[in-house]
């Protein structure tokens, strides 16, 4: 390329405040551009291609995506919180709110047990020696706290591919320490990030959760019912919870949903029963294929 003409001092300094000028700065270095809300589109496809693209990198074809709440701590955490709310309590007896506290803290270590769960639930699927479906399978969650972080951390401590998929927020969300770096992202857009889970997913698996969750389960039965995505082996762990949350009986009765719908999905307790119902359901599908 040419040097620039050797302009005079005025001609030079018009010249620089042209370079200056936002409309001339390449579109894809403008992020005051980027942002404007007709650029939607082109966030969307950067969203989904930037993590799309290291996945194919890494061979990642075939997952098991685990759903749960942000708010169901690791036993020793809940233990913990049960030490430091009795250590309050004893400082001021009379004080309502340290009673309620130390029961919050005790129904923490209660719901905890689902952490143990979901951490044994991705040692397995990431130690499991599959063929079809099932082989090679990677855990990917949201990559977050609770229910995200046991399962990815199960995965990390079996060695495999442990993806985390975290969303922008007001409220700041870091990513938990159990991910593979290469695998761990951050989206903007939830949709981009709900594909994703599901894409490559060979079975859904849905801890007790708040909106989120039941956003994400309610989603996932509606595209299964509407036969937009493939069949895949849905397991909610806890059915107490889940009843009770979900009252599948009315929606039956008031007709919103059939009997058949139920067999959508299936109820379990333990990991080795939900690893269980993911391999007998696609060892039946392999076999009347």
């Amino acid at each position: 390329m040419k040097d620039a003409p050797d302009y005079p001092s005025e001609l030079a300094s018009r010249v620089q405040g042209l370079i200056e000028s936002p409309t001339y700065l390449q579109a894809d270095e403008d992020l005051a551009f980027l942002r404007r809300p007709e650029m939607c589109g082109v966030r969307l496809q950067l969203d989904y291609w930037k993590t799309e693209e290291a996945l194919q990198r890494r061979a990642i074809d075939h997952t098991i995506v685990v759903y749960g709440s942000t708010r169901i701590p690791a036993p020793s955490v809940a233990r913990q919180r049960i030490e430091d709310a009795q250590r309050v309590l004893q400082e001021a007896s009379g004080d309502r709110r340290a009673h309620h506290a130390l029961q919050a803290a005790k129904s923490e270590l209660e719901r905890s047990r689902y952490y143990d769960i979901a951490r044994e639930l991705g040692r397995i699927a990431g130690s499991a020696q599959c063929s079809g479906a099932l082989s090679s399978l990677a855990v990917v969650t949201g990559g977050g706290p609770g229910i995200m972080e046991a399962a990815n951390r199960g995965a990390f401590d079996s060695g495999a591919p442990s993806i985390g998929l975290n969303i922008s927020l007001p409220r700041e969300q870091a990513p938990n320490p159990y991910l593979t770096p290469e695998l761990c992202f951050r989206l903007h857009y939830f949709a981009i990030r709900k594909l994703h889970l599901l894409e490559r997913a060979r079975a859904a698996v849905f801890f007790p959760g708040g909106f989120g969750t039941c956003d994400e389960l309610f989603e996932v039965l509606t595209l299964l019912q509407t036969q937009k995505i493939k069949p895949l082996p849905v397991v909610l762990v806890g059915e107490s919870y889940w009843r009770r949350a979900i009252d599948f009986d009315f929606m039956i009765s008031e007709g919103v949903i059939s009997q058949d719908d139920m067999r959508l999905f299936v109820f379990r307790e333990t990991a080795e029963a939900v690893w269980q119902a993911i391999v007998h359901w696609h060892n039946t599908r392999e076999a009347t294929v």
